[in-house]
């Protein structure tokens, strides 16, 4: 059966989606998870796009090893030079070269004619190719190009070296028919010269079925992000497009190198780590995916679950009974629980999580895989803590002005403050911006609540903005004024950090 690669692309085009960029300790958790979860190319950044996105893949390429690492580079010799200084530790590589193909874009954008864009294209597949022997490129906008054309691009890229030409629907813009066709016609002129891969966006809704019409075409590799994040209304979705081949595998007849039952922790992880929400009805991920209402359902699923599930929630990783911990529960137990969840933490962070877990443990009934995943998302973070939350009281009523009480820690110091509100938060926002002299502006205030009940586990998620530089804080407490506080204190420790020396 054939095997379909699949080329993830989280890491640099998902990351380009609008408040959802990530420090380099974030980047190789995300990596070592798609290494689990057994994706085949981890597209690791844009090394030339900033020192910080060089750094990242640099540090991918020598730390994560199970799958290729590629790194994005335009058609230009210093692109891709730089991404070879990037990638060229790493035990699997690749370079990932581009340039635009469509009239429109070399009319209003490069200005330059076919021919000097097919020129460009072949140098730099050829200089890449004198570097490393994986190289990959793809035609911009390639859904927008006249195929003659297009095809004649696929065929000097190859003749110069590229083992994978990739052909992106850069904008959303195609079909399921008309893309098959596109992909067929490619495939029936270059064979198996090289694979073909698809990167589809989702503008008009029509990225995974793009990408399915392709593998069914001839395409071997997707492009693909997790949750389907990425710029504008997202890239193929990686678990959809997944479960699709492997759920209807008598009909596509291929399928793929990915543990499906380590979808759901890696969806998840990427939820912690950017702030994005999955919406509740999403295919696979969401919330709702194997949740069911209706009574018709209902009797159905309980005489026979096929009658209305078609994927098993074990396949992706969802656990029918997530209550396994509790006040009662040894360091074994809890180490054995993060051990199943995907954690992979030194003993220190192990202790310190195993500490707030007893505290959570004795304020709530039930613990859940979520609240431990929310306990412990502080301790992955590797965010130096200039500032620490020590105490606070809040006093609030109908005729009581809003009054929060805060100790912290800055630095050595232990400072004590009373602010004054709108509000219980506001009051709470005023100690601390008095406390740490802050300049920052609040962009972004969300709560939500962890798991369910009075006692549920609540999550404060801000957004904050100092010089230029935007940074999400994340705080979770079954106080909500607690976790409001520690997600204003980790923003502004990470906002400490940016501006620490070495860092950018």
């Amino acid at each position: 059966m054939r095997i379909i690669k699949i080329f993830d692309t989280t890491l640099r085009d998902g990351e380009q989606s609008p408040g959802s960029s990530m420090n380099v300790d974030e980047k190789i958790q995300i990596a070592k998870q798609l290494v689990k979860l057994g994706v085949d190319v981890i597209e690791a950044g844009f090394p030339i796009a900033s020192p910080g996105d060089f750094e990242a893949v640099k540090r991918i390429a020598t730390e994560v090893t199970g799958s290729t690492i590629a790194g994005l580079a335009r058609a230009k010799e210093e692109d891709i030079t730089r991404a070879w200084e990037a990638i060229k530790d790493a035990p699997q590589k690749r370079i990932h070269t581009f340039h635009s193909t469509s009239d429109i874009h070399l009319k209003y954008q490069f200005r330059v004619s076919r021919e000097e864009a097919l020129k460009r294209s072949v140098e730099m597949v050829k200089l890449a190719r004198s570097l490393i022997e994986d190289v990959e490129f793809s035609p911009m906008d390639a859904t927008r190009t006249e195929l003659p054309y297009l095809v004649e691009v696929v065929e000097a890229v190859i003749e110069a070296g590229a083992s994978t030409v990739n052909i992106p629907d850069t904008v959303g813009y195609t079909s399921p028919v008309e893309f098959g066709r596109v992909i067929k016609a490619i495939k029936d002129r270059i064979g198996d010269r090289a694979v073909i891969s698809v990167h589809c966006h989702n503008d008009l809704g029509l990225a995974v079925a793009n990408s399915l019409v392709a593998v069914m075409n001839g395409a071997g590799q997707v492009e693909c992000t997790v949750n389907g994040i990425g710029e504008r209304a997202g890239n193929c979705s990686m678990e959809e497009v997944v479960m699709n081949l492997a759920t209807r595998k008598d009909f596509y007849q291929v399928s793929t190198n990915i543990n499906t039952k380590e979808i759901i922790r890696t969806s998840r992880l990427l939820t912690r780590i950017t702030g994005i929400p999955v919406q509740p009805n999403k295919a696979i991920v969401g919330a709702n995916a194997f949740a069911h209402e209706s009574g018709i359902h209902q009797d159905g699923l309980l005489k026979e679950k096929m009658t209305y599930e078609i994927i098993k929630p074990e396949d992706i990783g969802l656990k029918q009974t997530e209550l396994v911990l509790g006040k009662h529960s040894g360091r074994h137990a809890f180490k054995e629980r993060l051990r199943e969840l995907g954690y992979d933490l030194s003993p220190d962070e192990i202790e310190t999580a195993f500490k707030k877990f007893k505290h959570l443990a004795d304020q709530k009934k039930d613990i859940f895989d979520d609240d431990i995943a929310a306990l412990i998302s502080e301790e992955v973070s590797k965010i130096p803590e200039t500032y620490s939350l020590l105490d606070l009281s809040v006093s609030a009523g109908i005729h009581v002005k809003p009054t929060a009480t805060m100790k912290l820690k800055v630095g050595d110091r232990i400072v004590e403050k009373v602010a004054y509100g709108d509000g219980p938060v506001d009051a709470v926002y005023k100690a601390i911006a008095d406390v740490t002299e802050t300049k920052s502006n609040l962009l972004k205030f969300e709560v939500k609540s962890i798991t369910g009940g009075t006692d549920a586990l609540g999550e404060v998620l801000v957004s904050l903005e100092e010089d230029g530089k935007r940074v999400r804080g994340q705080g979770a407490d079954t106080d909500i004024l607690i976790a409001a506080a520690k997600a204003y204190i980790n923003a502004l420790n990470k906002l400490a950090a940016r501006k620490s020396p070495g860092n950018v």
